[in-house]
């Protein structure tokens, strides 16, 4: 017979995983760390121990990040509402605890990524370093932050090649760049659709001063044109055959489109479609390139 504690306590045990998962953002991560795993195949990876070892070191570096993001970010984060139910800002959670399980797992990512190779180690530690200690505490100084944060953000592909080359190559280079293009409208998309929450928070993130103007749009628009030649770069390379360039056009036209859209409208609506979109491109034109390599 189940007693009333027992109850109790699985209740506790269940809320407190549930506020670990949102501590560490488990479906951000889930998004990164696939990335990373398109990088590792495109470059040949195989299903091994070596494979393990970057997709749970990269979780645990992405969660790390996100982890230390929400501690310095805590005060803010209760003046916004999207993010007003985080353990921390919520108090079911100490500033402690939650830097004991971030330390604990940007540590073991680190461990898990040396294991690799040293370049892969040292792009894991310089991907949690710029977002913590860079692009945190830029968001509230300046939209330039965006720029910043899309450095550690284009890392992950970049990781999963290095991991299997163990170096610097054009195939790392080209990797870094499609990720790094794609993140400037898919975050100008995110920051459209949540500006005035984000206003709350004493953030400031879309391209322009005028915020929801024609001025970010027309940015999102030109960084969203130039998806397409920029998703055709591993055929042109000769990295992928020509259903990359096909498909690739194809889904940068699509896109293209949907953010041409937002700038004719200004609505919201268009920047949530374009969000959405840019969650369906990145995995769908990475893992093209996996398929289609020569």
């Amino acid at each position: 017979m189940v007693t009333k504690e027992q109850v109790i306590t699985k209740e506790i045990s269940t809320s407190k995983v549930k506020d670990y998962v949102l501590l560490l953002k488990f479906r951000l991560a889930t998004l990164v760390v696939l990335s990373a795993v398109a990088g590792y195949f495109f470059a040949e990876g195989a299903f091994n121990l070596q494979f393990v070892y970057l997709v749970v070191g990269g979780f645990l570096i992405t969660g790390s990040s996100n982890g230390f993001n929400q501690i310095l970010e805590r005060e803010l984060d209760k003046r916004m509402h999207r993010t007003a139910n985080r353990p921390i800002p919520a108090g079911r959670m100490s500033v402690t605890e939650a830097f004991i399980i971030s330390a604990v797992c940007g540590v073991l990512g680190l461990i898990m990524l040396f294991q690799l190779n040293h370049f892969a180690g040292i792009l894991g530690l310089l991907a949690l370093v710029m977002y913590v200690f860079l692009y945190t505490p830029l968001k509230r100084i300046t939209p330039w932050a965006v720029f910043v944060g899309a450095f550690p953000g284009a890392i992950p592909p970049m990781l999963g090649v290095v991991a299997v080359t163990g170096e610097f190559n054009l195939l790392v280079g080209i990797m870094f760049l499609i990720q790094f293009v794609w993140q400037f409208p898919h975050f100008w998309a995110i920051a459209w659709v949540l500006d005035e929450d984000y206003a709350r928070g004493g953030f400031s993130l879309l391209p322009s001063r005028g915020r929801k103007n024609k001025a970010s749009a027309f940015q999102i628009v030109a960084y969203s044109f130039l998806m397409i030649p920029v998703g055709i770069l591993p055929w042109f390379l000769d990295y992928t055959g020509d259903l990359s360039l096909i498909v690739g056009t194809i889904a940068g036209l699509w896109f293209f489109l949907i953010a041409y859209r937002l700038y004719l409208n200004l609505e919201d609506k268009a920047a949530r479609a374009l969000m959405f979109a840019s969650f369906i491109y990145l995995p769908i034109i990475q893992f093209l390139y996996v398929f289609d390599k020569i």
